[in-house]
Formats: structure tokens, C-alpha cells, sequence
């Protein structure tokens, strides 16, 4: 805990981990003691309402979600939450207690409450689309292994875990990997909670923040001719202008090819030709439908949709499969109560049907990109 003045106004920082009884008791015991004005606190409002409501799943419209492509977003999500209900079970407390301890303490007191953390979704994105796309893949490659290993912790990590913020040490360690997300994952986030605390109304706060935050917050605090514009760290920047490219040259170039084999080899050439192609992209998306172990239709519709969606790219195959999976298996109840429990086990992958929808988007979506260069590769073989 640190103090930090600011002309009359007073910020009392306290740094938690997030899954710590320890942290709670901190929590609670400072604010009724400090009698703030204010209660900051380093959620915003999607975050807040996942803890406060642990039956939010039950009310999930996960076919607009699909509609809407937020898929890989709540995936992301889904294996966050798990890592650190993981690490929760382990510490014996539920992760981010000390930070609803903290709306729940103020509230009591009829202390005005802040929600002051970026949308979870606007850091996610950001940092996503700040990498290139070797990086992705080893980011993705790392998260899974972090999130599905099997390493149990020992009696030392346990203790350094309940005195240090978790997730914003697993944050530090993927900038350590991945330099280019410290500024998404670290820096912008230090300004972007220091100027939300910063703009709250009252002279005397409390702010609840992870303890990874807490050096650079004081900081910013500290600094009073420092100001951040929140509205650019909100916004969300386009996919990259490579992914444009690609989507729209790998069509053509898959049409130009049959193109050119029509004209060198005549029309029966360029049938088998095509009839090679959608073999050669539906084979791969149905293979991985199967592998989700997804309901028939699902393979039916991975099938048929992976031809066309590769030459037609307004939206993946995989999110066609995922759809169908919804409205065919629409996740149970208790599939939806143990989702981030589930998500740390390997086998309930395909046991629990909300995460099956997930693999029914991954496994075709991969099969289908595998299929493209494949088919790709038939075409211009028969060009030459």
C-alpha cells in the first residue's frame, strides 16, 4: 500500500493479488479505517458483472456472439478466468474476491463506488493485433500450454502468488516473451487506470489495483502534469491491412489459376480441377469437425462451407460450423456453470458442450486454412 498526494486530494493505492485471502482482508480492513470519499477499483464494468453473477453464462446469447465474430474474444476470456480459478482452487479463495470485497466494503459505508479498469475486450484486441503473426502463433502456442499444462506449484510459488498480483505477473512475463505487447499490457494500462482514478470525483480515494500496477500508477499520480487520453486507448485498431491482402489475393489468385487451366487445358481440365479443389478444402474442415467430435450437421455444414468460404471471405468457415453446433447442442446448463473449470482439463474439451462449439470453430477454421494452400498448390501445379 502506498500513499500519494496530489494538492488536497489523497490516493491510498492498494496493491493485491488477485487470488488472495490475505488481499481481501487488506482490502476491507484499509477501507473501513480510510473512510475515502471514493472506491476505485481496477474492473470495468464486463469484468465486474462475471464476478458479481456467477450464473451470467446461463443468460450468454452465444449464437450472436458467433454472428457478431466475438468468438475468439470470449475464448481469451475463458482461458484467462480459467487460469486463475485454477490457481483460486489451489489458494483456496475464488479469484478476484478482494475486488468485489471492495465494492461490496464501500457500498456498506454508502461510499460512492468507480469501476476504472479499459474494457477487457479493448486490451485483448490491442494487444492481438500489435503482433505479427509469427508472434501469434507462438502466443497462442505459449497460452495454451500455460493454461492446459499439467505443472503443479509448489509450496514457495504458492506463497510469492498470495503476495503478488498473478495475472499482471503472467501479463509481465508474455511482454518479457513478446516485447511488443509491454506496451498494450503494461503501459497502457498503468495510464489508463491512473487517469480514470485521477478523473473520479472526491478528494480522498481508495483505489484496489493489482499489484503489478502499483509502481506504475503512483507514478502517473504522482506526475500532476500528466494527461491521457482515454478515448485512444478505447479504440480498437483495424486488423491489419496484411490480412486484407491476403483475404483478397488468395481467391483470386485460386480463380486466375482455374482460369488458366481452362484456357491451357480446356474446360474438362478445369472441372476436374475444381472438383480437386473442393475436395481439397472440405476434406480438412469435415476431418476437423470430426475431431470436435461436433453434432453431423456440423460436419455436413464444414464440408459445404469451406469450399466457399475460402473463395468467398466474408466470413469463415469456422464460424458457419460454430453456429450450427450452437443450434443443433446448445450448451447445458451445467456445461455453462463449469465452463472455466472445464476449460483447464483437457478432456472436458469435448465432454462439455460449450467448449465443444469452441473446438467446432477452431478445427475446421484450421482445416480449412490447411485445405486452401493444398488446393492452391493442385491448381497452379496443374498451371505449369
Amino acid at each position: 500500500m502506498c500513499i500519494v498526494a496530489s494538492g488536497r486530494r489523497e490516493f491510498i493505492l492498494v496493491g493485491t493479488a488477485h487470488v488472495s485471502r490475505e488481499s481481501t482482508d487488506l482490502v476491507r480492513r484499509v477501507i473501513e479505517q480510510e473512510r475515502p470519499d471514493r472506491v476505485c477499483v481496477e474492473l470495468d464494468e464486463q469484468r465486474y458483472q462475471a464476478l458479481e453473477n456467477e450464473s451470467r453464462w446461463e443468460s450468454l446469447d452465444l449464437k450472436q456472439l458467433i454472428r457478431t465474430r466475438q468468438l475468439p474474444v470470449l475464448l481469451a476470456n475463458l482461458l484467462l478466468a480459467s487460469y486463475q480459478r485454477r490457481l483460486g482452487l489451489k489458494l483456496g479463495v475464488k479469484p478476484g474476491t478482494e475486488l468485489l470485497e471492495a465494492v461490496k466494503t464501500a457500498r456498506e459505508r454508502g461510499i460512492a463506488v468507480s469501476l476504472c479498469d479499459r474494457s477487457i475486450r479493448a486490451t485483448l484486441l490491442r494487444a492481438w493485433r500489435s503482433m505479427s503473426l509469427w508472434k501469434k502463433n507462438q502466443l497462442v502456442a505459449a497460452f495454451l500450454v500455460a493454461m492446459l499444462g499439467k505443472e503443479e506449484l509448489s509450496e514457495e510459488d504458492l506463497r510469492r502468488i498470495r503476495r503478488r498480483d498473478v495475472l499482471s505477473e503472467m501479463m509481465g512475463e508474455l511482454a518479457g516473451l513478446f516485447p511488443q505487447l509491454t506496451r498494450v499490457l503494461i503501459d497502457e494500462r498503468d495510464a489508463y487506470l491512473a487517469q480514470k482514478i485521477r478523473d473520479s470525483e472526491g478528494d480522498r480515494i481508495v483505489a484496489v489495483i493489482g499489484a503489478g500496477h502499483l509502481e506504475g500508477i503512483r507514478e502517473a499520480l504522482a506526475d500532476e502534469t500528466r494527461a491521457v487520453d482515454l478515448d485512444a486507448l478505447e479504440t480498437i485498431p483495424p486488423p491489419s491491412s496484411a490480412w486484407k491482402w491476403v483475404g483478397g489475393v488468395v481467391p483470386a489468385l485460386v480463380v486466375l489459376g482455374l482460369g488458366l487451366v481452362a484456357w491451357k487445358n480446356g474446360a474438362a481440365m478445369a472441372a476436374d480441377t475444381v472438383v480437386s479443389w473442393i475436395l481439397a478444402t472440405s476434406i480438412p474442415s469435415g476431418i476437423g469437425a470430426l475431431l470436435a467430435l461436433a453434432h453431423p450437421l456440423t460436419v455436413v455444414a464444414a464440408i459445404v462451407a469451406a469450399p466457399i468460404t475460402t473463395l468467398i471471405p466474408v466470413i469463415g468457415a469456422g464460424y458457419v460450423t460454430a453456429f450450427v453446433q450452437a443450434w443443433m447442442c446448445p450448451p447445458r446448463v451445467r456445461d455453462l456453470e463449469h465452463v472455466a473449470e472445464h476449460a483447464s482439463l483437457l478432456r472436458c474439451w469435448w465432454s462439455n458442450r460449450f467448449l465443444r462449439i469452441v473446438l467446432a470453430f477452431v478445427l475446421p477454421t484450421l482445416g480449412a486454412a490447411i485445405g486452401t494452400w493444398i488446393g492452391g498448390v493442385e491448381i497452379w501445379s496443374s498451371v505449369f
